[in-house]
């Protein structure tokens, strides 16, 4: 140990001056300043820029551009669904055309079937009549049967219906001055004693059915089917039948061929 160790210095202290202490503080200060300036540059470099940039104002006529411009957009948009709905409708239209077109050609088709069918219906039922008025006539000038040949209950009837002619024809007629159909066959037939119905369907299955190409004077003929007949009178024989036909002609005597009955039937 030194033998002056216990001895405080013998330097003299330093005066400092004010201005002395007052660089030395600027020196500190302007130290931290650039250091916190740099700091601040730094974190200010790491931060994102953002750029903002104007959008030029519109004025009145860009404005009324737009605006036009749009109004065009929006009417040809107009347009084109105005011409596509036309077109859709004309393409249905076109469509319900052909599909009438070829309903027609059918129906067109089935009426002309149809009446192909009623010509050759009416040209098989010419020929039947024909046909039946030959029969009859043939049928009349072979039994060449008259009424002054002919005898007992059925000359009896005979006279009664022949007497009649020139009455009138009366729906429900029972006599004695107007007739119908079978008003006057059951009024001659209850000379002899014969109850006969009343109507004609009744009447056309009252006796035995016999063959027209077999005909007795007396013989009730009827018109329509046995059982459902609309129509009768009697033979008189010489292919000739007395009957109230109708309010145009009355009770008259016609020959077979004049209206070809259905069949007969015999009740004497």
């Amino acid at each position: 140990m030194s033998h002056t160790a216990h001895i405080r210095t013998h330097r003299k202290p330093r005066n400092r001056s004010a201005s002395t202490i007052a660089m030395r503080a600027g020196v500190a200060g302007g130290v931290l300043g650039l250091a916190a300036a740099g700091a601040s540059a730094t974190a200010n470099a790491a931060e994102p820029v953002t750029q903002t940039l104007e959008l030029p104002t519109l004025t009145a006529d860009l404005s009324q551009q737009v605006a036009q411009s749009a109004a065009a957009t929006q009417q040809a948009a107009a347009n084109y669904q105005l011409q596509a709905e036309r077109d859709a409708a004309a393409a249905k239209a076109a469509k319900q055309a052909e599909a009438d077109l070829a309903e027609a050609k059918k129906k067109a088709a089935e009426a002309e079937r149809k009446a192909e069918a009623a010509r050759k219906a009416e040209a098989a039922a010419a020929a039947s009549r024909s046909s039946e008025r030959t029969a009859l006539a043939a049928t009349s000038n072979s039994t060449a049967t008259s009424t002054s040949t002919s005898t007992g209950s059925a000359a009896a009837v005979i006279a009664f219906v022949k007497a009649q002619i020139g009455d009138s024809y009366v729906m429900g007629g029972t006599g004695p001055n107007s007739w119908d159909c079978s008003g006057l066959v059951q009024a001659a037939f209850k000379q002899v004693g014969v109850d006969l119905p009343r109507v004609s369907g009744s009447q056309s299955t009252a006796g035995t059915q016999v063959s027209l190409s077999n005909l007795q004077p007396g013989d009730i003929l009827y018109w329509g089917g046995a059982g459902s007949a609309y129509h009768v009178g009697v033979y008189v024989g010489d292919g000739m039948f007395v009957g109230a036909q109708n309010p145009s002609t009355g009770v008259v005597e016609k020959p077979l061929s004049y209206d070809p009955p259905s069949g007969a039937v015999r009740v004497l």
